[in-house]
């Protein structure tokens, strides 16, 4: 679910002796830790739940060719891809959740590249992938509407964007749960939002439904909304 952004800590210099000196921990530093090390653990223990397993496979297994994968993370979705992945390019935030992605990368034979970047910006040519994935991930991109329209520019004409996220319950006390609760829930899940209404995006980017639905699964209801599709981009006018 979705990133923080990654940073490498700096050495001391030992010549110093007020760099190793003891300093008093401060809120920021703490965040700092639990950003850069803990949240990545929590992730990654939380995202290879069996219970998402089926629904990684609905979504992956039917993917071919060159395949960006947003928010790839720790690459849970790697056992998923068919013989017809040509190639896998993960994306993510996370220098620590990609470091994880690579040794699981390296235990299969699938093709991939993973890349430290913001889906919003994304370093990829226009028209150069045959289908993209999205699989818990547009709760965490801090401006989704842009990583829309990436993934529509890097898609080829006839590309496809298959998708798992969770998201807004149709249910008004549901709803309400879902936006009390979503402020502090963002700042400690690496900007995850509760209430995201992810057919609207997605639909408001300029894709349209081939095949899809929503409903719960397995676990609380103010996280348990499931949306699963896969869309193609309308003709630009």
């Amino acid at each position: 679910m979705d990133r923080g952004s990654a940073r490498q800590e700096t050495p001391p210099d030992t010549t110093d002796a007020a760099a190793l000196a003891p300093r008093p921990t401060h809120i920021c530093e703490r965040m700092g830790i639990y950003q850069d090390r803990l949240l990545p653990w929590l992730i990654d223990r939380t995202m290879r739940s069996g219970m998402l397993a089926p629904y990684r496979r609905g979504v992956v297994g039917t993917t071919h060719g060159r395949i960006l994968e947003i928010g790839i993370g720790s690459g849970h979705n790697f056992a998923f891809y068919g013989d017809a992945a040509a190639e896998v390019v993960g994306v993510d935030m996370s220098a620590a959740l990609l470091g994880k992605a690579a040794t699981r990368a390296s235990k299969r034979r699938l093709p991939v590249r993973l890349v430290l970047a913001d889906g919003s910006g994304l370093p990829f040519a226009e028209a150069s992938f045959d289908a993209a994935v999205l699989t818990w991930t547009l709760c965490s991109i801090a401006d989704p509407a842009a990583a829309l329209a990436e993934i529509r520019r890097v898609l080829k004409p006839g590309g496809t964007l298959h998708y798992v996220e969770h998201g807004r319950a149709p249910e008004p006390g549901v709803q309400r749960l879902q936006d009390l609760l979503t402020p502090a829930w963002r700042r400690l899940s690496g900007g995850c939002h509760l209430n995201r209404e992810m057919d609207a995006l997605i639909e408001a980017a300029g894709f349209r439904h081939v095949g899809g639905e929503a409903g719960y699964a397995p676990g609380p209801r103010f996280v348990a909304y499931f949306y699963t599709g896969r869309v193609v981009a309308t003709v630009r006018e």
